[in-house]
């Protein structure tokens, strides 16, 4: 196992009704700006709960923030920030609305010129704006991360910090059934691959990380399709496991002291900047051809690929090749039940369309990734062209 360092300062609130904590959560002297997105919660009782709970608080509102959140859009909120005195901000949404408030905190009180210096010259953050999140749409485990991502002009942009970590997280299983079929598979894919990505890449004897993140993968397995099927999609035990899994998935505590391989996030951030695409399904598309390509050499994903289908996939096939491929087919399976497409050419994407997409990732420095840093732009062509 790798050296680490961990430490989680994000309260978490889980269970039905948690919303009210909010008011002891955030400082009574705070004035609040509270972040959301296309006003969905407006009609969920969502917005009522958490305007409730700010009763006795000082707050503002900045809204529109978008499902892929734009630097167009976030920097609008701190014309608010100044004229107000901000100095709190509550992101009421999914990952994306908790990822441009990270965006916004950081603004706030950047001391460069320009913020975009954040993503586009990785300048580093020194200082942020507190922030607490309420969360409706587990996928992305941003409310209880230091990890954001924002477009502009079509470039998808990672970036984090520590000082990015929400304060607090309310994570309540019942405002989640209001969400789309689409938004449900969307989520329960994402946080997947999370898991994946930090798991499916070379054994350095992390016993504790591996069980943990397997058992992620099969609770994500066992609870993702009944979340879309008719007769248990309203279950909140369903609910809550989908979504305390999307949590554990990426607040750190699974990828201490292991190699981490994010090849499959930043080849899909290039198809959600092109292409509009949903990011979940960027990933479903992206992660069975990274397998595909890096199988085939012991030193790399052969050996993890051997434990994922044995211990996940519960399988016993005495050949490991065998072994794999079912691993690979079981988990593209896994996708086409959660209803997202594992091809390219399902979204419309053809071979004439892989250059523009290789030229983005050159263009964005994403040209040594995977764990070894050996997936080149040549790697990366081979896995658009099997993901056909």
């Amino acid at each position: 196992m790798l050296n680490f360092t961990f430490h989680s300062p994000t309260k978490i609130h889980f269970g039905e009704d948690q919303i009210r904590v909010i008011a002891d959560e955030i400082p009574a002297d705070a004035k609040v700006l509270l972040v959301y997105g296309g006003g969905s919660i407006k009609h969920n009782g969502v917005y009522e709960q958490v305007v409730g709970a700010l009763a006795d608080h000082t707050w503002f509102e900045f809204s529109g923030i978008e499902p892929n959140p734009t630097y167009d859009t976030l920097i609008k909120a701190q014309d608010i920030i100044k004229q107000h005195g901000i100095n709190y901000l509550l992101a009421v949404g999914g990952g994306s609305v908790v990822d441009g408030a990270k965006f916004i905190a950081a603004a706030a009180l950047f001391e460069g010129d320009d913020p975009w210096d954040i993503l586009i010259k990785r300048a580093p953050i020194k200082q942020a704006l507190p922030l607490g999140a309420v969360l409706t749409l587990p996928a992305t485990g941003s409310e209880s991360n230091g990890n954001s991502v924002v477009t502009r002009d079509g470039n998808k942009l990672p970036f984090a910090s520590t000082l990015l970590r929400p304060q607090f997280a309310v994570l309540d299983p019942k405002v989640t059934l209001s969400l789309s079929d689409r938004q449900i598979s969307n989520g329960v894919v994402d946080a997947f691959i999370h898991v994946i990505e930090q798991y499916l890449t070379y054994n350095v004897n992390g016993k504790v990380q591996d069980r943990f993140a397997e058992g992620l993968l099969q609770t994500l397995i066992e609870e993702g399709p009944k979340a879309l099927n008719a007769e248990t999609k309203n279950d909140l035990a369903i609910r809550g496991n989908i979504m305390w899994s999307a949590t554990m998935a990426l607040n750190g505590l699974i990828g201490l002291g292991v190699p981490q391989d994010w090849s499959t996030h930043m080849i899909g951030h290039e198809l959600t900047g092109a292409f509009g695409i949903d990011h979940a399904r960027t990933l479903s598309i992206i992660l069975p051809a990274v397998m595909k390509v890096k199988r085939a050499e012991k030193h790399e994903k052969h050996e993890k690929l051997v434990q994922f289908a044995e211990r996940v996939w519960h399988l016993t096939d005495s050949d490991e090749t065998i072994k794999i491929d079912k691993a690979i087919a079981l988990t593209e399976d896994f996708f086409k039940r959660m209803q997202v497409p594992t091809r390219l050419s399902e979204v419309e994407l053809t071979k004439d369309n892989i250059e523009g997409i290789l030229e983005r990732l050159q263009q964005h420095g994403m040209t040594a990734l995977g764990e070894h840093s050996n997936i080149t732009i040549d790697v990366s062509r081979k896995i658009l062209t099997l993901a056909l």
